[in-house]
């Protein structure tokens, strides 16, 4: 066992703090260089809570509820943390951050088979999450802008399972529904974290508390 990764495969502190740094250090390049190219200025309050939310995701995205055989799994909120960044600050903030999230995902639990299984598995799923900046003002738009990041991840998902995974289809699976099996494996994850999620993020008390994070973070 290294300092870094326990017995089974997991995280210690160190691990953690680690990867926090790691995240840090890729979002504060990532935003440099998006700074540069835009003409945006990014400020170190932005930065802060965008490594916030990508460590939150890092954390959480290790407590699962279940998992699939075949990857993916209902994680204990993980995708939020990256639609509430995009909400925060904008789908251009949101997208960047779910990429380096995406990458992190892909250190943590690698599946390389081609560059473009690996951009549709995690970097542009990841990123997909970010559009949920696009629908930040308006009503809801938390609620929308999450439904509609986790749909775009899951298409990501799904494209890569046409593209490379149809091999590993179970054998029981209805033949009549071959062409779709994609599509339901990768959503049926994708879906259950979101009713999970959305069910969380709308009881009173957590949507005030939101609320008030969110004036502590765009104030």
């Amino acid at each position: 066992m290294s300092i870094f990764v326990t017995v089974d495969g997991g995280l210690t502190t160190a691990g953690y703090a680690l990867f926090v740094i790691m995240a840090l250090a890729a979002l504060i390049g990532a935003a440099v260089i998006a700074g540069k190219a835009s003409g945006t200025r990014i400020t170190a309050k932005v930065l802060a809570f965008c490594a916030m939310g990508i460590a939150l995701a890092q954390v959480t995205s290790y407590i699962k509820v279940f998992k699939l055989p075949y990857g993916g799994s209902v994680t204990l909120l993980s995708m939020f943390f990256i639609v509430l960044i995009a909400n925060w600050y904008g789908a251009g903030t949101g997208i960047l951050v779910g990429f380096v999230y995406g990458v992190l995902q892909f250190i943590q639990e690698p599946y390389f088979l081609t560059v473009l299984q690996v951009l549709c598995d995690y970097l542009l799923a990841f990123a997909a999450l970010g559009l949920a900046g696009f629908f930040s003002k308006q009503k809801n738009g938390l609620t929308i802008g999450y439904l509609v990041g986790i749909l775009g991840r899951g298409a990501f998902n799904a494209l890569a399972g046409y593209l490379y995974w149809m091999e590993y289809m179970p054998e029981n699976f209805p033949k009549s529904l071959t062409a779709v099996y994609p599509i339901v494996y990768n959503y049926s994850f994708i879906l259950a974290e979101g009713i999970i999620t959305l069910i969380i993020i709308n009881i009173p008390a957590v949507k005030k508390a939101l609320g008030r994070i969110r004036t502590m973070a765009v104030g």
